[in-house]
């Protein structure tokens, strides 16, 4: 047990040493039941974990939820990996991942094999027919809640957010080098970096090049373009959406429009984080092994910046050119998110009915906190109501 510290009348409470298996255990439990988005699953740790059990410090907390918002990554995903390399060293980063991620895969593995059975017939196709309406309108609020939180009133991250949703929503695929332009606006003009500083930033940008597909092949092929998927999710994991569109169904020709929303769609019911979507359409792509392939391709980056960066975080974290560049980029993802709203609309919002469930599951999320997974299961009971096969 660690000691008590006690610094000008401020009592910090003793850790509580845990060993790894409950510490994993704990993160089992909370990929298994842990809905709301991941802010809510931040919170869950902080109350759990430092405020209840005391097994991290607020120190560690508030250093792993700063490196998870300005690294890329799923935010829950990368603060809990965090936690676990803060317990035990790189084998708690490796537990913790698997055990957070693997209750939402499995259920996602059962939901895509459901659907690729049943998804021929009208009463399936009537639940994601409800389900699709809703889901754009859930996007739509994560939108407007991610520019709340990351523009405010600066003006220059505003005029990046437009460029990326009128850019997005025109050309119906997120523009990768718009992203890289967005961070260096935003560098240049709010920190210009001296010619030192440089070298300190380029490792950044650099985690923006990786190897094409071409060349590549099967499952490793699927591996490789969700791994390069995973380096644009910036301030909410939402923000694969529009990358994803764009080359799975626009490039690769991998899903038909109409299963890019389910795929969506998918994710939005399972807990966990939302990336996990890419599980569906690995899933359809080459079953369980394709599944397999593009959930680890996605995390992978994830698990690796965490891993490398952690040690030497407090080194860079307050760099303030670095966070220039990330908060660049995060109004860029906020406007991409935005941009696919409406592309994602014009498939899934055609006719009065799938409005009205749009617009009711909107003004439900902007009133009131109600889980998005009791509001898909609400939409899915209309669809069946008011599809017509």
């Amino acid at each position: 047990m660690i000691e008590e510290t006690v610094s000008h009348k401020t009592t910090t409470p003793k850790l509580v040493e845990v060993s790894l298996v409950r510490f994993a255990g704990y993160f089992l439990r909370l990929g298994t039941f842990g809905f709301g988005g991941p802010i809510a699953l931040a919170g869950h740790m902080q109350q759990d974990l430092v405020d209840d059990r005391h097994w991290i410090s607020k120190q560690d907390y508030v250093e792993g939820l700063a490196l998870a918002q300005l690294a890329p990554g799923p935010l829950a995903a990368q603060l809990a990996i965090y936690l676990g390399y803060v317990r035990n060293g790189i084998l708690g980063a490796t537990a913790v991942a698997i055990a957070f991620v693997l209750p939402s895969f499995l259920m996602v593995l059962a939901l895509s094999a459901a659907y690729v059975r049943y998804g021929g017939l009208s009463w399936m196709q009537a639940i994601f027919y409800g389900i699709g309406a809703s889901v754009i309108a859930i996007i739509a609020r994560s939108a407007y809640k991610l520019t709340k939180l990351t523009l405010g009133k600066d003006k220059l991250l505003w005029g990046i957010f437009i460029v990326l949703a009128v850019t997005t929503a025109w050309t119906s695929r997120e523009i990768v080098w718009l992203f890289l332009v967005a961070g260096v606006v935003a560098l240049l003009i709010k920190a210009m970096p001296t010619k030192a500083q440089v070298e300190m930033i380029r490792p950044s940008i650099g985690l923006f090049t990786l190897p094409t597909l071409s060349g590549a092949t099967g499952l490793f092929a699927i591996f490789l373009y969700f791994a390069k998927a995973g380096l644009f999710v910036f301030g909410s994991g939402l923000a694969v959406v529009p990358f994803l569109y764009g080359g799975v169904v626009q490039e690769h020709h991998w899903l038909t429009e109409r299963q890019f929303v389910d795929a969506v769609a998918v994710a939005m019911i399972t807990p966990g984080p939302v990336v996990i979507t890419v599980a569906f359409i690995g899933y359809l792509l080459a079953g369980i092994s394709g599944a397999t392939a593009a959930a680890a391709g996605i995390f992978f980056p994830v698990y690796l910046v965490v891993v490398l960066l952690a040690p030497s975080y407090k080194r860079w974290a307050k760099n303030p050119q670095l966070n220039a560049f990330v908060r660049g980029v995060t109004a860029a993802a906020a406007g991409a998110i935005a941009g696919a709203v409406i592309v994602l609309a014009r498939r899934s919002i055609y006719d009065m009915a799938t409005l009205m469930i749009a617009v009711v599951t909107f003004g439900v999320l902007i009133r009131w906190k109600v889980p998005e997974p009791m509001l898909i299961a609400c939409a899915a009971a209309a669809g069946l109501l008011l599809h017509r096969a």
